[in-house]
């Protein structure tokens, strides 16, 4: 009689042969793909892409170890099955120096796929450095875009030094990020960590960000986001908005949690941004909780007034409407003495507004709240004392 062990692997054996059996793999060296650095890989690429999407069985695409470099890829669906997954060991390169190009890697009209693991260089800096000189440059490409798609996993990546957005989430449904690493000087312009706009069902979890701009940030149309146990810093911290600043009419946003994060020397921490303009548009549903701040400049901000150089913002009065917004057990240290500050909109007071065991401190000083047409309640420990 068999012994349980060797029959038991026996069937895990069998297993994976079906399982191999049952799905397609794609490696991008056998499309010609070179892990130099310097060859083009991209049509490689987009060639094992096409026939794992045009596989009507499930389909795997390996990219293994090594350093590939792609001038620019957009994976387009739809595809043949919906059972699209990506191994990526190595890193895949952007091309040095910068281009017109605002997108670098693109997955777009795709469904059910998964991507695990690899890093993306965007190698930004030539374009950070003409940014910062002030001379004329281009837009900047966003390294990653998801865009038009739903149900798709980004498992363990790593992204480094983007021209723009490391990574933008834009119309898309059930887009899950979770292990992610991001990082970028805190220096490098508009370098946000992940941006999320017109999608909904979105998850963000266990992951670090360290940026020039935004770790997260979320603009209109956004709609049931979860972010949980991440790590930013430095960074501008996690922002709704901003909003407002395009268009008189946009959609709201709404059902989003922020939960279980540490801000370290960010300049700010959880932060709704609008702009001081007549726009139509609303935030409502929003939870802060269970957040560390450790030396942020602007830990808790509500701003309607934002209005870079005084432009464009005729009567200084923000049309979006803010309200049910929660922030609960936040506490750590202010780097500035206005730990609390909830300055609304004139014409759309905030509404709703809960603060609930906070606790910021700065130096040895007082910390201080600050509140302009806000309306609600506060419970529990209140250090800065509350200002509602």
């Amino acid at each position: 009689m068999a012994q349980p062990f060797a029959v038991l692997h026996a069937l895990l054996l069998t297993l994976l042969c079906l399982s191999t059996m049952a799905m397609a793999a794609y490696n991008v060296q056998d499309f010609g793909a070179k892990p130099d650095g310097r060859t083009d890989a991209a049509k490689p690429f987009l060639a094992a892409w096409a026939a794992a999407c045009g596989s009507s069985k499930a389909a795997t695409i390996i990219v293994p170890a090594g350093r590939f470099l792609v001038s620019q890829a957009l994976f387009k669906g739809p595809c043949k099955n919906k059972a699209l997954r990506m191994f990526i060991q190595g890193t895949l390169l952007a091309p040095s120096g910068y281009s017109d190009a605002t997108l670098w890697i693109t997955f777009k009209y795709v469904e059910g796929l998964s991507v695990y693991g690899g890093t993306l260089d965007g190698r930004g800096q030539a374009f950070w450095a003409c940014k910062k000189a002030g001379r004329s440059c281009p837009f900047g490409a966003t390294s990653l875009t998801i865009g038009q798609s739903k149900n798709v996993l980004l498992s363990g990546m790593t992204m480094i030094n983007s021209e723009v957005f490391q990574m933008s989430i834009f119309a898309s449904n059930g887009v899950t990020v979770k292990g992610a690493k991001i990082i970028a000087p805190g220096d490098s312009p508009n370098t946000d960590g992940i941006h999320v706009q017109m999608s909904s069902f979105v998850t963000i979890t266990g992951s670090s960000m360290t940026t020039g701009d935004d770790c997260i940030s979320m603009g209109a149309g956004t709609t049931d986001v979860r972010i949980e146990k991440i790590y930013c810093g430095p960074g501008h911290g996690i922002s709704i908005g901003s909003l407002g600043g395009t268009t008189k009419e946009e959609p709201g946003v709404q059902n989003i949690t922020v939960r279980s994060v540490v801000f370290s020397g960010t300049q700010n921490g959880v932060r709704i941004k609008t702009w001081g303009r007549p726009t139509n548009g609303f935030v409502k549903g929003v939870n802060f909780e269970n957040i560390v701040m450790r030396d942020v400049q602007n830990p808790v901000v509500i701003d309607q007034n934002y209005c870079p150089g005084n432009k464009n913002c005729p009567g200084q009065s923000s049309g979006i409407k803010i309200s049910q917004v929660k922030f609960a057990n936040v506490r750590g240290s202010s780097a500035t003495q206005v730990a609390v500050k909830l300055d609304c909109s004139p014409s759309n007071p905030c509404s709703g507004i809960q603060l609930r065991d906070i606790n910021l401190s700065y130096q040895k000083k007082q910390s201080l709240s600050y509140c302009k047409n806000a309306k609600g309640s506060s419970s529990g420990v209140m250090n800065p004392p509350s200002c509602l």
